[in-house]
């Protein structure tokens, strides 16, 4: 999801009002023979709008279900074949909200930059205008009257009323958006402000008038657009990390017709039928192995880099690496029914959880809007009801009870804060991808992580060279240079800072998920899986001729600064569990040096998402960092989720922040700064109230000029900027 806070999330859609925070959720139930419809909704931005689309499509005669992702600005909807596009995007319109049909091109457009650009251009214009009218309303304030005075006002005039029609446009096209489904949303009250300023100053110009607010409309525009500026600099739109998985579907197969390889497209094949995956391939498919013997590539579904042998009757899935031998392949699910299409499923549907979380900005922000305006209505009534009826000086009232309690200090709150807590992360090379992660990486409770890729480097290393004799390890490296297996890279790499003898192999030879073997000096040489060379224990083993079968130990490298982080994590009380799809024996070996106690072996991607549930449902708040595809699931489930820079694209999508320092103890800092961001943003909360319970009884009861409106609230954002710095 993008980066906003509350008050840009009430501002930017028509659903964001105080009474309907609603939750992400699939609502109703597709039938047989309905189709599909998605649809992209760019203006949606709150857990509020999914409820409201939900509802009003749910309402269309001939719609059976449909699933909101906030995530994705998606509508995915099953309805009956008679069921038009045109039909549901007029029915979102009526609700306030832009639909169109999803197209690869508009989702693959990102739209940050440009809606950056546009919000900066308009904070210029504004920032330029403000402070030309403010030196002129200096001057009438220091003593300038009569026609002086008029023609200061009628200069400001020109330049605050094309400014305003030009850079408050964010704000009233949103306002108009919420009023027209009679709805309120923080817009409202902003444009409310900022037209009434400018109408009732423009009034009082016309005649001959001591006051105008233009200096404060002006002001108003200016420091909202900066909030929002600094909130959209820290937006990213992120793609789905379920979109992410189509990349490692293969588009064709080769079908076997009567033993020779026909390339056909996926959709074509059934299940029965049997395909060839060369070495070097992805399996396009799940099926059974029927010939052939090889070794796989399977990081993606369990995050272990040492590929995985497998001969005839065994199980393969699509998305799967071959990477020695060919194989013929029994289709046993091809298309949405393989596990690569329900691990998307399950990525997506966890995505959605995130829809959930409300922030600290949402939260405060959800009782501001109809307060401003009551408070404001209030107001104007009293000095009606006073003054016996003057209008005019009732609205001069109203409207400066409404200049000075604008949320500018409560727009710029977060926005402020978590502008400077990204650049601090950035600075330690973290770098914040979701609107609300900041928030969420403060209250962890508990930390996931998982381990090749994640705490390790994902490269196995040779444990011990120098405890081989010359002879033999040389011999290991001559086999090992004939082979991409990661356990021959790295004993090729152990050997490359040895002195070792020259050794000439001949006859060298692969055999697909056992290991290489060759000719020495008249005799046999293997290196490879203990049972293959004659070894009577598991692993990698070298044997020479009728020597005893020499084993080789590795291990995973572990990533600088883990040590560290896990020593900071159980200073803070954090209790830390370890989730690996490797086998009992690593993780133990693993775990023991670094004093972790929680871990758990040979998890796959549905077992890490069942267990990030349960922990979520017991009450914890947990921080998952993973790498793999097989972690993804698991992250969009997390509260908050990390993953490194290494790791694969879906997995960086899925992720509310990106690790791109090597130093994995950076990940302590960022605890650290984002407890801190979350004090500063209660902090900026505390000043705006305070700031609104003193101005407040000043405007209301009529103490308040239009200088001292601009100035108060200019000084608030101010106050509220300053208090974010301190986050560094």
């Amino acid at each position: 999801m993008s980066v906003t806070d509350a008050h840009m999330r009430m501002s930017a859609c028509p659903g964001c009002d105080a009474t309907s925070l609603a939750t992400s959720r699939a609502a109703g139930k597709a039938q047989a023979g309905d189709q599909e419809i998605a649809l992209s909704l760019p203006s949606m931005h709150c857990a509020a709008c999914i409820s409201t689309v939900e509802r009003g499509l749910l309402d269309i005669d001939g719609v059976s279900s449909v699933r909101v992702n906030l995530t994705r600005k998606r509508a995915v909807v099953h309805a009956r074949n008679d069921v038009s596009d045109d039909m549901l995007t007029e029915a979102l319109a009526r609700l306030g909200y832009d639909a169109q049909p999803l197209d690869q091109a508009t989702l693959s457009a990102d739209q940050s930059d440009n809606a950056a650009r546009d919000i900066l251009m308009r904070l210029g214009v504004s920032g330029f205008a403000m402070m030309n009218v403010m030196l002129l309303s200096v001057a009438i304030w220091s003593g300038a009257s009569d026609a002086t005075r008029d023609l200061f006002h009628w200069i400001s005039a020109a330049i605050a009323l094309p400014t305003i029609i030009f850079a408050a446009k964010p704000f009233y096209v949103n306002a108009w958006k919420a009023l027209r489904v009679a709805r309120l949303n923080m817009d409202v009250p902003i444009t409310l402000a900022i037209f009434l300023a400018a109408g009732m100053s423009l009034f009082e110009v016309a005649h001959s008038g001591e006051h105008a607010y233009f200096d404060a409309a002006l002001s108003l525009c200016f420091f909202l657009l900066a909030g929002r500026y600094l909130d959209q600099r820290t937006r990213t739109i992120a793609r789905s990390a379920a979109t992410e998985l189509a990349a490692l579907e293969a588009p064709t197969a080769l079908l076997l017709r009567d033993g020779k390889p026909d390339t056909v497209a996926l959709d074509t094949l059934a299940v029965g039928d049997t395909v060839l995956v060369r070495p070097g391939a992805r399996m396009p498919i799940d099926g059974e192995i029927v010939d052939g013997d090889s070794e796989l590539d399977r990081a993606f579904l369990t995050g272990e880099s040492d590929p995985i042998a497998v001969r005839l009757g065994d199980q393969v899935r699509a998305g799967e690496i071959n990477l020695t031998g060919p194989l013929h392949v029994r289709v046993t699910a091809v298309g949405k029914d393989t596990f690569l299409h329900a691990l998307a499923d399950l990525i997506a549907i966890a995505e959605n959880s995130k829809s959930k979380y409300n922030s600290l900005a949402d939260r405060a922000a959800a009782i501001y809007a109809p307060a401003v305006h009551l408070l404001a209505f209030a107001a104007f009534l009293m000095w009606m009801y006073l003054t016996g009826g003057d209008l005019r000086f009732s609205l001069n009232i109203a409207v400066a009870t409404l200049i000075i309690t604008c949320p500018c200090a409560l727009g710029l709150a977060v926005p402020a804060v978590s502008t400077v807590a990204s650049g601090a992360l950035f600075r330690k090379g973290l770098l914040v991808k979701h609107a609300t992660a900041l928030e969420r990486l403060a209250e962890v409770t508990a930390v996931v992580f998982d381990k090749t890729g994640t705490l390790t480097i994902g490269q196995p290393r040779l444990l011990h060279p120098d405890a081989i004799a010359p002879s033999d390890m040389a011999v290991a490296a001559a086999l090992a240079r004939s082979s991409a297996h990661p356990r021959s890279k790295a004993i090729a790499q152990a050997a490359a800072e040895m002195d070792l003898p020259e050794v000439t192999l001949t006859d060298v030879k692969e055999q697909a998920g056992h290991g290489i073997s060759g000719q020495w000096n008249g005799q046999t040489v293997a290196l490879g899986r203990a049972d293959w060379v004659g070894g009577k224990s598991d692993g990698t083993q070298l044997r020479v001729g009728d020597q005893t079968p020499i084993a080789l130990e590795f291990e995973d490298t572990l990533r600088t600064g883990v040590a560290e982080l896990l020593e900071l994590l159980k200073d803070r009380g954090l209790p830390i569990t370890l989730l690996s799809g490797d086998t009992a024996d690593n993780v133990k070996h693993f775990a023991a040096p670094l004093g972790l106690t929680d871990w758990r072996a040979g998890i796959l991607p549905d077992d890490k998402a069942t267990i990030l549930k349960q922990m979520t449902a017991d009450g914890d708040k947990v921080l998952m960092v993973g790498d793999g595809l097989n972690d993804t699931a698991a992250m969009a489930l997390a509260h908050v989720s990390i993953a490194p820079a290494s790791a694969l694209d879906a997995t960086r999508v899925a992720a509310d922040m990106v690790l791109v320092a090597p130093d994995v103890s950076q990940i302590a800092d960022g605890l650290r700064i984002a407890k801190s961001a979350r004090r500063r943003i209660l902090e900026n909360f505390g000043i705006a109230a305070c700031y609104n319970a003193i101005a407040v009884p000043i405007a209301f009861f009529g103490f308040a000029t239009p200088l001292a409106a601009a100035i108060a609230m200019s000084s608030s954002s101010i106050i509220v900027s300053l208090n974010a710095l301190r986050t560094r």
